[in-house]
Formats: C-alpha cells, sequence, structure tokens
C-alpha cells in the first residue's frame, strides 16, 4: 500500500470514529449512558463539548484525507498525541479514581488508533524533498 493511501485510510477510519463519537454525545447521551451502564454526566454541558470538540477532531480528518502529505502534522497531533493521550488518561482515570471499566474500552479503541496512525507515520515516511524544503 502506498504512503498516502495508508495515511488516507488512518484518517478516513479516525474521522468516522470521532464523528461518531461525537454524535453521540450530542444526540444519545440517554442511550449511551445506558448501553454502558453509567450515568448521565453531570452537567450535561461536559458531554455537549465533547462531542463539539470530537466533532471538530473529526472534521480536522478531511485535511489529511485529501492531502495526506502535506497535513502529516494534523495526524501526529490528533491521531498519536490526543488519542494516545487520552488512552492514557482513561486508564490512569479508572486506577486512580475508579472510573467505570467499561470506560477502559475507549482506552484500548483511542489507544489503537494511536499505535496504528503512529505505524502509519513512521512506515509512510514523508517524502524528503518536500520536508527538506519546509526546513
Amino acid at each position: 500500500m502506498r504512503s498516502a493511501s495508508l495515511l488516507r485510510l488512518v484518517a478516513a477510519i479516525s474521522l468516522v470514529y470521532d464523528g461518531a463519537v461525537g454524535i453521540l454525545m450530542l444526540g444519545a447521551r440517554g442511550w449511551l449512558a445506558h448501553v454502558f451502564a453509567v450515568p448521565l454526566p453531570q452537567p450535561p454541558i461536559h458531554a455537549e463539548l465533547n462531542g463539539v470538540l470530537l466533532l471538530a477532531v473529526a472534521a480536522g480528518y478531511l485535511m489529511p484525507f485529501r492531502d495526506p502529505e502535506r497535513h502529516r502534522g494534523y495526524l501526529w497531533i490528533m491521531g498519536v498525541l490526543l488519542k494516545g493521550g487520552g488512552a492514557l488518561t482513561l486508564v490512569v482515570d479508572h486506577f486512580v479514581h475508579h472510573a467505570p471499566t467499561v470506560f477502559l474500552l475507549f482506552a484500548v479503541t483511542d489507544g489503537a488508533l494511536a499505535v496504528f496512525t503512529l505505524w502509519a507515520l513512521v512506515t509512510a515516511p514523508a517524502p524528503s524533498s518536500r520536508s527538506a524544503a519546509r526546513v
């Protein structure tokens, strides 16, 4: 698989994942709370802001989806740093603050996407001519 195709795949998967979770956080909080057997977030603004943030992150993935080489930085920041940091935070929160075990599902999915994104970025190196021109 060509490097641009691999990075485009990463962007597409992350766009769909973040977009779907964002929509659910905004429009189906009650259903999510029921499915995961957790109380509704209080105050509701916490879930609403998370939903807006996830939709913004998902929309941002359109940039590397359209031009993966030009927008590798977005994949590093949102795909590796944000998703990896989010996974780590969820695990720590589980053990330190006794968050529900079901939240570890999000740690696994975010962590897996972070590792997949990191792998794609490392195995699909940026073209040297474009990288050197920007330095």
